[in-house]
């Protein structure tokens, strides 16, 4: 999604650009195609790398040839990496978006595509951008080339995600809940690193005080389909009072309909999710993982990672101060990411380092 809006938002009279996704189009390619665009797929089957998709890369590379390559996380960078060497030495900007590599939370083959790119890193990309100081330092004591690396965070768009007073009663309507429940959400594909089972149990305490409050999850694989998660609802006797979702279109309207906002991640570099929440003035209650707690500042809560006890108590407390409180940490929440992380602001800084490697080129 990230990638997403930073295309959107780019200069189109000073930059072209084209996307080539390793696997299948997918939902988000459709998205890139409907703003103009190019998406093709390489194709590559999830977990087998292959010898023919990074000839293919190779050859697409060599018939454009691009100005600059930018790769998207870590897969994208090796890959990309060499195939951008092997297309005549074409530079390449790497892409990290992520900012825990324990053996807990991530597969072994991500775990060595990182391993292996770290011993690559200063031979492969001319930059790396990280989203996150914490990917920084992360990386760094990873092995990583630290004087290649720069940070630019990840963008909001604040037109879009914005308070919309009309979409706490749309969601209502749609759960079919009462009118003074209390929203929770958190919005996150079912991940290990996003952590659902600590969210759940969190709700299952909060429901003990708070009986009127509603936990509303969407994303992909949020859905009845999934048995580990339905089961850990059922366990948690939350049945009634959480709502799977799924992947949805309309997220700016879901996350402008909340009391509060969530994030239980165990693992992240730069959060998508809070910061869209944080736009519509929704106070968030976040683990402190990655940069979180510097995207939160003054316009919510900060708790430990993988402590449901911890959780549940930062959302009691927003409850229980009432909907004056939450609105004033709403209001701090959106001035923050107008001032510092508005997509207009953080594409300009994308744009300004390809020049930059343009301009190097020419010389």
């Amino acid at each position: 999604m990230m990638l997403y809006k930073l295309l959107a938002n780019l200069n189109r009279d000073t930059i072209d650009c084209e996307v080539i996704s390793l696997t299948d189009i997918g939902p988000i390619g459709v998205k890139m195609q409907k703003i103009g665009i190019p998406v093709r797929p390489l194709k590559m089957h999830r977990g087998r790398p292959s010898l023919r998709a990074l000839f293919c890369l190779v050859r697409m590379l060599q018939l454009l040839p691009p100005t600059v390559v930018q790769t998207w996380m870590y897969h994208s960078d090796l890959l990309g990496g060499v195939a951008a060497k092997m297309a005549g030495d074409i530079p390449v900007v790497w892409g990290i978006r992520h900012s825990d590599l324990s053996k807990e939370a991530n597969k072994t083959t991500t775990i060595w595509t990182a391993k292996l790119c770290s011993v690559l890193s200063s031979k492969l990309p001319t930059n790396i951008i990280c989203n996150s100081k914490a990917a920084v330092k992360v990386h760094a004591e990873f092995g990583y080339n630290l004087e290649k690396m720069v940070v630019i965070p990840n963008g909001f768009d604040v037109a879009n995600f914005k308070p919309d007073k009309s979409a706490r009663k749309a969601v209502i309507n749609e759960l079919n809940i009462a009118d003074d429940a209390i929203l929770i959400g958190m919005v996150a594909r079912f991940d290990p690193l996003k952590d659902h089972k600590n969210f759940i149990d969190a709700a299952a305490i909060l429901k003990t005080t708070i009986a009127n409050a509603h936990f509303i999850l969407c994303g992909d694989g949020i859905t009845d389909n999934n048995s580990q998660l339905t089961q850990w609802i059922a366990q948690a006797k939350l049945d009634g009072n959480c709502h799977l979702l799924g992947r949805r279109d309309d997220i700016a309207k879901i996350t402008a309909s909340l009391d509060i906002a969530t994030s239980a991640s165990i693992g992240e570099g730069f959060s998508n999710t809070i910061g869209e929440a944080m736009a519509c003035s929704v106070p968030v209650v976040a683990t402190d993982v990655g940069d979180s707690a510097y995207i939160v500042g003054d316009g919510g809560e900060i708790v430990p990672a993988k402590n449901c006890q911890s959780l549940a108590q930062a959302w009691e407390k927003l409850i229980t101060a009432g909907q004056a409180k939450r609105e004033e940490f709403g209001k701090h929440a959106r001035r923050r990411i107008m001032s510092e992380f508005d997509i207009k602001t953080v594409a300009k800084q994308y744009e300004t380092l390809y020049q930059s490697i343009a301009n190097k080129c020419v010389e």
